[in-house]
């Protein structure tokens, strides 16, 4: 009986590893190694651009070709692979480096929730479909204030939004809390009438900080938000208007001060309007009757502008509907009196195509730090992060007490004012004297001295503060760090993906630089075997076959070309006469020139208005000469102000070029040569079989 389950466990062993090796059978035998189907097709897939969990469709005579030929370019990617390890490029000093800063810049994505990015964008996109215009009181409250600051900043701010949900006059109560800062002070001293206190304008998704976008967008339009907080302080915000996005436009406008010396702002305006309605070109009546001076000139044309650059009233009536092309009726506004015509406008672009400009701009936005956030706490979690400066201490009887097991206070003792000017250090025998383990994190203690060290090490020009306040804010970014340095070692142990990721850059590091040792640098080097390829290849080279013309001169004409500036200078006829006197007198083209240039008109005051040079044209390849004129002989042609008069000398049959001649086709013959020989003497050094049968029967 145990002999028989025994042999039914066999069995069932080998049908399963015959099941999997069915599903998933070897593919390449390259260097020893088996390369199953699945790793070839990862690499096929993503070369071709296509999605892993596609369906699989017929498999075209186009689609076979493609398969066939990345399966010759794996098996010599591989075979070299396999040589370049060998040879000990993987360990070279220079690769090294330069795999760890793509490694650097590659982690970086790796090193956030995925998942709260993706949310974090959505929301951007979702908001960006709405403009939003809005008005706030600000309480102003330093991002480090102590609490007792913060706490009257706060009372403040909610008796501003009871009073103002109460009916008063919102910018009223903005302009009062402005008006008790110093820079309300400045400005009453500059008070304009076209100056609201509070008036923000539109807005949309990155234009202001994030908390307030988010508590803005909260809101219903005629809504007020509770105090909000931001690192300036308490925001009491209030909808105006949520209108659809449209992005950026660009506009022409008619402006008119409120009071004209001759007319009032109104009658003017309706006199531009008036012309307008008569078929008078927007431009003509915007030069003629736009007080705005800096625009008038390009008939009152605007440059592309956000909603945030222009005034409200014009995005509304933008926002409204406009068609490209029209004009609104006169309105007015505290600037005075306007007619704006509607030139372009965008639209929102599809999710994907932002996504790149949302990333941009979350490198400098507050949002930036919740995808970290979310990865830090997990991190936490995954290495068994423990503070034991919240954790208690065990007393004598094993209970727990209200004392922490650690705490920074030590080092809090070693602070002063200098910290906040970067000049701050601290006596290590003190401190060590009290060290101890702040956190573990991943097995590893963290103590009291490194977080000194990190102190030090990051110290700002900043305004003082509690000491205790500064060195629990230092100690949060600390830990942050150490838990993400934590996930950055580990990334390739714990993230397939990002491992996949390293060693396909690593292997193509490698690759290149052995193919620049092994085949185009040593293309470029041998000069004896590139002049022995030249003479072989040369005899294969055929003047009528197109796909050699790279290697051939076609007819070739030497000419001197004299360049007249302007034929106010010279005329043609006279400068004709003169070139064929100094060809027949056998002059260099330098005496030539002289001749000419003694010939100009001395009243002229063109600069350079002779000049005289030898080129080779050939026939078919941007010559200026025309059809007739390949043969010896002097031609004119006219061009703007000035001519040229074209010496054709002498004219060369088609030829073989020579290897200086084509010396760049020939190298890449010789690499291409080189690489042909390198791979079938790999193949045979490192036993590359390929299993066509597994080929044959893979479909994509």
């Amino acid at each position: 009986m145990k002999k028989i389950l025994t042999s039914l466990m066999i069995m069932a062993f080998a049908t399963s590893l015959w099941a999997q090796s069915s599903d998933d059978p070897v593919m390449f035998d390259i260097a020893g190694q088996q390369i199953r189907r699945s790793e070839f097709m990862k690499e096929f897939l993503a070369s071709i651009g296509k999605d892993p969990s596609s369906p699989k469709t017929a498999c075209t005579y186009e689609k076979r070709k493609a398969l066939e030929e990345y399966v010759e370019l794996f098996a010599n990617f591989r075979a070299k692979l396999a040589d370049a390890k060998a040879r000990g490029y993987d360990t070279m000093p220079s690769l090294v480096n330069e795999l760890k800063q793509y490694r650097n810049e590659l982690a970086l994505p790796y090193l956030l929730d995925s998942t709260t990015l993706y949310e974090i964008l959505q929301e951007a996109y979702e908001r960006n479909h709405y403009i939003i215009h809005a008005n706030h009181i600000l309480v102003k409250c330093g991002e480090n204030a102590k609490p007792a600051d913060t706490l009257k900043a706060y009372e403040r701010a909610m008796k501003l939004y009871n009073r103002a949900i109460a009916g008063e006059n919102f910018n009223k109560l903005a302009q009062e809390e402005e008006d008790r800062t110093e820079e309300g002070i400045v400005r009453q001293a500059e008070t304009t009438k076209t100056y609201i206190a509070g008036e923000l304008g539109y807005f949309s998704v990155f234009d202001m900080i994030y908390p307030f976008e988010t508590a803005a967008y909260s809101l219903k339009v005629g809504e007020i938000s509770k105090p909000v907080r931001t690192r300036f302080g308490y925001h009491i915000i209030k909808v105006l208007d949520r209108k659809p996005y449209y992005g950026q436009s660009k506009v022409q406008h008619i402006w008119v001060r409120g009071v004209d010396s001759i007319l009032t702002g109104q009658k003017k305006i309706e006199l531009a309007y008036a012309r307008l309605n008569g078929n008078e070109p927007f431009d003509a009546v915007a030069k003629s009757m736009s007080d705005d001076r800096t625009t008038y000139d390009e008939g009152g044309r605007l440059p592309m502008l956000p909603v945030t650059k222009l005034p409200p009233e014009y995005v509304e009536k933008i926002a409204d509907g406009m068609k490209e092309g029209e004009y609104t009726k006169p309105f007015h506004t505290r600037f005075g009196w306007h007619i704006v015509k509607l030139l372009h406008k965008d639209t929102i672009p599809p999710y994907e195509d932002m996504v790149s400009i949302y990333k941009q701009r979350l490198t400098r936005d507050q949002r930036n730090s919740k995808p970290k956030d979310r990865f830090i706490a997990d991190a936490k979690v995954r290495y068994n992060y423990k503070d034991f400066t919240k954790e208690f201490a065990k007393g004598k009887n094993g209970k727990k007490t209200t004392k922490p097991m650690a705490t920074t206070e030590p080092l809090v003792r070693l602070l002063n004012d200098s910290v906040f000017q970067r000049q701050w250090n601290y006596d290590e025998v003190k401190l060590a004297a009290n060290d101890h383990a702040l956190f573990s994190l991943n097995g590893k203690d963290y103590m009291l001295s490194d977080f000194a060290k990190y102190v030090k090490d990051h110290q700002n020009n900043e305004l003082k503060r509690d000491y205790t306040e500064y060195l629990n804010s230092r100690y949060k970014s600390y830990t942050d760090e150490m838990v993400l340095r934590c996930a950055n070692d580990n990334l390739e142990k714990d993230n397939a993906d990002f491992a996949a990721l390293i060693n396909e850059y690593r292997n193509g590091l490698i690759i290149f630089a052995y193919n620049e040792d092994m085949i185009w640098s040593k293309a470029m080097r041998d000069t004896t075997g590139l002049k022995s390829f030249y003479y072989v290849e040369r005899q294969k080279r055929d003047i009528n076959n197109p796909a050699d013309s790279n290697y051939f001169w076609n007819t070739r004409a030497r000419t001197t070309v004299v360049s007249i500036a302007d034929s106010s200078c010279i005329a043609p006829a006279k400068a004709l006469k003169i070139v064929n006197k100094a060809r027949s007198k056998k002059l260099s083209q330098n005496e030539m020139k002289d001749l000419l240039t003694k010939a100009v008109d001395k009243k002229s005051k063109v600069k350079s208005p002779v000049d005289v040079k030898l080129e080779t044209f050939e026939e078919g390849k941007n010559s200026e000469l025309n059809r007739n004129e390949w043969r010896p002989g002097a031609y004119t042609h006219g061009f703007e102000k000035g001519y040229k008069i074209y010496i054709v000398e002498q004219i060369s049959n088609p030829a073989l070029k020579s290897l200086q001649e084509a010396q760049g086709y020939y190298i890449t013959d010789y690499q291409n040569e080189l690489e042909r020989d390198l791979n079938e003497r790999l193949r045979h050094k490192y036993n590359v079989k390929i299993h066509q049968d597994v080929v044959d029967e893979t479909t994509y």
